[in-house]
């Protein structure tokens, strides 16, 4: 146990100081002897992996949301269930989670340019084609499926927000890594989003800019949720107020189709998932507990089915 908590520590600590890209690939190597997933699905020619779970509670006869939740680059699904918990939100409330796997060390979300944002069309059509599946298998409300994710799965869930538009009911986004760009989506209809952002994280800045993570600069937090905001038709300057002493809340609620765009600023908060497990401080920066993205992403979630067409 201790040798493989060396080894992820080794290989984070490798990825985020910036080493050249075949020493990257050999600490992520490290990674995958702790993914473990349960299902697997092919999509566009290739075997993709997922992690899914179902609560006890689960009744074929009731039409049941589901929640995709997506990991960070360099990480795996485990990660992402482990950190943020939705596990344990799934038990009290009932709803499917599903941690689609990314291909290599990265969702297609990341990167610059028309060629890579928004999405990897295989991406894209994975979490498409894994929604049919999970149709398939269980009694989901079509009107209730979510997508949300962290660092580089926050910015794919932003892309899921543009690429499947008339499928995702809404979308949450913690400490995303989003590439600058000048348009967010174009010809999407509005979906709602709820992002949390860290103003100490050093990985993806809140100011934007350069990060030791990616060979381009990432947007502005502020400025990306505004541009959020326009995507959805928001009219009117958006509601400022303080939840706690760390968490500031800015909210364009004035939304085409009930889509509102709400910020979430942890003031010193890291490159991490406000209320979700701690991870290593001296990579990530630090936890803010006063808000857990978690919770208030589900409420959010709740608030923002599809409208009836």
């Amino acid at each position: 146990m201790k040798s493989t908590t060396r080894k992820i520590l080794v290989a984070l600590l490798l990825i985020f100081i910036g080493l050249p890209v075949a020493l990257i690939l050999t600490a992520s190597a490290a990674f995958w002897v702790m993914d473990k997933t349960n299902g697997t699905i092919v999509s566009s020619g290739a075997t993709r992996r997922y992690i899914l779970y179902v609560p006890e509670s689960y009744n074929r006869a009731k039409s049941t949301p589901l929640v995709i939740s997506i990991h960070p680059a360099a990480t795996w699904p485990a990660f992402e269930k482990n950190i943020s918990e939705w596990n344990e939100l799934a038990n009290q409330y009932g709803f499917i989670v599903v941690y689609p796997a990314g291909r290599g060390v990265l969702f297609g979300g990341l990167g610059p340019g028309p060629n890579v944002w928004p999405g990897e069309p295989e991406d894209v059509k994975f979490v498409s084609d894994l929604i049919d599946k999970l149709q398939l298998e269980y009694n989901i409300d079509a009107d209730r499926i979510y997508a949300n994710g962290m660092s580089n799965g926050g910015d794919m869930a932003v892309v899921l927000s543009c690429q499947l538009s008339d499928r995702i009911a809404a979308v949450s986004s913690v400490a995303g890594a989003y590439p600058q760009s000048e348009e967010v989506c174009v010809n999407s209809k509005p979906v709602p989003i709820v992002i949390f952002h860290g103003t100490a994280d050093k990985l993806a800045p809140y100011n934007g800019g350069n990060s030791p993570i990616a060979p381009f600069p990432f947007a502005n937090v502020q400025q990306w949720t505004a541009r959020l905001g326009q995507r959805n038709s928001c009219v009117g300057n958006p509601t400022e107020s303080r939840i706690a002493p760390s968490v500031r809340r800015i909210a364009y609620t004035n939304c085409a189709e009930n889509a509102d765009v709400v910020l979430y600023t942890m003031e010193g908060g890291g490159h991490t998932w406000p209320g979700g497990k701690h991870i290593a401080e001296w990579v990530f920066g630090r936890t803010i507990d006063e808000i857990n993205a978690t919770t208030v992403t589900w409420d959010f979630f709740m608030g923002h089915p599809h409208k009836a067409k």
